[in-house]
């Protein structure tokens, strides 16, 4: 307990009191103090001073007071009592102040926000460089020892493993890359790129994103009227192998094939990376760089170099349509096509194995150009609220990846084809049924994979209506289409957007929109194949008049009608016939195993300035584990990016044999590669991979690859592999042939 100091003040200020006060301060000052935890005692000193008394009187009254616990500072072990001081007149201010410094050396340091964020950044920091060092310290076959003495040994590489066997180099090979995993670098830029020519702003270490975000999102944006370079911007793909071996250090995306090509003789004068700028609609890279010219020449050179044995191409991704527009192109007549004749492929392509290839396009494609987002972006956003969409480093994170992307020409190219007749409808879908937890391994036949679909039970919690590719609400996408009220949104009023003129800088056409035509978006409930173009033009015209001059999505009537020959539907497979190649082969190899986006239940986003109206609603989700339904995402058997409906239909059934979509008879395969996921992290991202970029790293794929250009044939190879119930699905399908 304090002790306490209170001063009765004299009815007659005018008299001095200077003197009586100091006496009280001394006796107060230097009166004996409480050891701890006992007895406390407190001093009321009261100074009296009266007009008819000279004399001052100090009464000390003491005042006992038991007190529980008394915290007061230890004196230091060895220190003698307390004697009076000697200077007695001095101020007491010393006390005071010796008081406050030992008590700010007592107390803890509090550390700000800021100052936690800079802590944890250099301990993270610290942990990496310490990582780093040991992982290039320790010796190159560690890992593999660890690994090895975990699991069993490891396999032989397939190119160590087909050198045993004796086989060579016979064909000449040429990748074609998918989007995204190719690099771009600068070779023209606004001054806030000084410095960086033909430095990679895409790929790599990706160190501009984060140094000069605003201004690498200006660079890596395309002129949203033309689609082609802004003014004073030049960025172009990187050349050779290493444009698209590694997307970023020690993320693999060739470099394991190649590697493995190396091992059976193949070196740069028989390998060709078919390098491109993936932003681009697929004619205007020919347009601004010729690239499809620079592909058919140098496909020329290497036949010619190499004993006149055809090439096999291995397109991946994306680069799988872009290279169906290749074989449309070289046959066309100049100036749309490269002149090369209708038998240009049947003298130079051996085989076509199409790795992870998006045919009939992908769902996700509509979810990012509708929203910016995709099932990983939106359970980061229900993980942390507000943050994707905040103002972060004065960047709107999605609204700056929407604007960036929706001037990316080339992501149109993957809306899904077909319409309601290959996705489904209100009410029915060719995959219906399908559950994630029971599908079962088949053997390699048709046979066995529709025993082991039939197998196949519904899924547990839920109907899955995987036609309603986009539903606003659960309820929605789960109710009879019969209790479903649509309101067209076609011609409806859009209204204007007061955001419209504050937010040019996170520009994203939906605040050209207006609220009245958000409003009519939401109002129409279910969008299937056939529904999602419309909207999309709807919701971002000016973007949609771009890709519909370069790319088409419907199923056509007669192939033979001359307006087919236009380049915009030679990447659409049911718009389109293959090359007169009968000694040609198609592959489809795909993974399947993992879950992938199908179907998605969205909401409305609450209105706010520079804001997406729509987003993913990541509440909508099945009870059971095994649902079809998590986080607002339907999903199905594939990739995890490619639908197995996407990637298998055409060589299951629309190029099965002579069709009219193939009527050469081109022979075609389905080899599909089931997914297993490493054992333990040393194994990286494994061996027998089926994710969609994962698996350029799987051993059965590259062993197949290996073996096609070695001189093998499909039928050689075993024909079809398939896991999933491609041939069931493709026959739910009724499409003329």
């Amino acid at each position: 307990m304090h002790r306490k100091l209170l001063f009765n003040r004299s009815p007659n200020p005018t008299k001095p009191s200077t003197h009586i006060l100091t006496q009280c301060l001394r006796r107060y000052h230097h009166s004996p103090r409480p050891p701890a935890n006992q007895t406390a005692v407190a001093y009321v000193i009261i100074f009296n001073s009266r007009a008819h008394d000279s004399s001052s009187i100090c009464y000390f009254i003491r005042i006992e007071v038991v007190m529980a616990i008394i915290r007061r500072r230890k004196q230091p072990e060895g220190e003698s009592q307390q004697h009076p001081d000697p200077k007695p007149d001095e101020d007491d201010d010393k006390e005071e102040k010796a008081l406050k410094i030992s008590g700010k050396k007592n107390k803890s340091k509090n550390y700000s926000c800021f100052d936690n964020c800079c802590w944890f950044i250099g301990c993270v920091c610290s942990v990496w460089w310490l990582l780093l060092f040991l992982y290039n310290a320790m010796p190159a076959s560690f890992p593999q020892f660890v690994t090895e003495a975990i699991s069993g040994p490891f396999p032989d590489p397939p190119g160590v493993k087909c050198l045993k066997e004796g086989l060579k180099v016979r064909h000449p090979v040429v990748f074609v890359p998918g989007i995204v995993t190719g690099g771009l670098e600068l070779w023209e830029g606004h001054q806030c790129m000084d410095g960086l020519f033909r430095k990679r702003l895409w790929g790599g270490t990706f160190g501009e994103v984060y140094k000069r975000p605003s201004c690498w999102v200006q660079h890596m944006s395309l002129d949203n009227k033309t689609g082609m370079d802004p003014p004073g911007i030049r960025v172009r793909s990187v050349n050779g192998l290493v444009a698209a071996d590694y997307f970023a250090p020690g993320y693999f995306v060739w470099a394991v094939l190649i590697a493995n090509l190396a091992r059976v003789g193949y070196e740069e004068k028989n390998m060709y990376m078919a390098a491109y700028d993936w932003r681009l609609s697929f004619q205007n890279t020919e347009v601004r760089d010729q690239t499809l010219s620079r592909i058919k020449s140098n496909i020329e050179l290497m036949v010619a170099t190499n004993g006149g044995k055809k090439a096999v191409i291995i397109p991946h991704s994306m680069g799988v349509i872009y290279f169906l527009h290749f074989m449309k192109w070289v046959e066309a007549p100049a100036p749309m096509g490269g002149g090369g004749g209708p038998d240009w492929c049947a003298k130079h392509i051996k085989a076509v194995m199409n790795i992870g290839g998006p045919f009939l396009g992908v769902p996700k494609a509509v979810a990012g150009l509708f929203s910016a987002e995709a099932k990983d972006i939106a359970t980061a956003r229900a993980l942390a609220p507000g943050v994707l969409d905040s103002d972060l480093f004065q960047i709107q994170t999605l609204q700056h990846i929407m604007r960036m992307s929706r001037t990316w020409d080339s992501t149109m190219s993957m809306i899904p084809k077909g319409g309601d007749t290959i996705w489904g409808g209100l009410d029915w879908s060719p995959e219906e049924g399908y559950s994630p937890s029971k599908r079962k391994h088949g053997k390699n036949d048709t046979e066995s994979s529709t025993q082991n679909e039939s197998a196949s039970e519904e899924c547990e919690a839920t109907y899955a209506n995987y036609g309603r590719i986009i539903s606003f609400g659960r309820d929605v996408a789960d109710a009879p289409s019969s209790e479903i009220e649509r309101i067209e949104f076609r011609g409806a009023v859009k209204g204007n957007n007061v955001a419209n003129n504050t937010c040019r800088d996170v520009w994203t056409e939906y605040h050209d929109m207006g609220f009245g035509g958000i409003k009519a978006v939401a109002e129409y409930k279910v969008y299937t194949a056939g529904d999602i173009v419309d909207m999309l033009e709807f919701v971002a015209p000016k973007m949609m008049e771009r890709g519909s001059a370069h790319f088409s999505y419907g199923i056509a009537e007669n192939l033979d009608d001359p307006k087919y020959t236009h380049y915009k539907y030679w990447s659409n497979p049911l718009e389109t016939k293959l090359p007169n190649a009968p000694d040609m082969e198609i592959y489809s190899m795909y993974g399947v195993g993992i879950p992938t986006e199908r179907a998605y239940v969205y909401k409305l986003t609450p209105a706010a300035e520079c804001y997406i109206p729509f987003r993913i609603d990541t509440s909508a989700k099945d009870k059971s584990e095994d649902g079809c339904l998590k986080d607002g995402v339907y999903t199905v058997d594939g990739d995890e990016t490619v639908p197995a409906l996407s990637a298998g239909f055409m060589c299951a059934k629309g190029w099965r044999g002579k069709t009219r979509f193939n009527p050469s008879g081109i022979k075609t395969y389905v080899r599909e590669y089931d997914h297993n996921p490493p054992s333990n992290i040393l194994e990286g991202r494994g061996t027998q991979s089926g994710a969609h970029v994962d698996i350029m790293g799987n051993f059965q794929l590259i062993e197949d690859v290996i073996r096609v250009a070695a001189g093998a044939t499909g039928e050689e190879l075993g024909g079809d592999q398939v896991y999933t119930g491609i041939f069931e699905w493709s026959e739910k399908i009724s499409l003329k042939l």
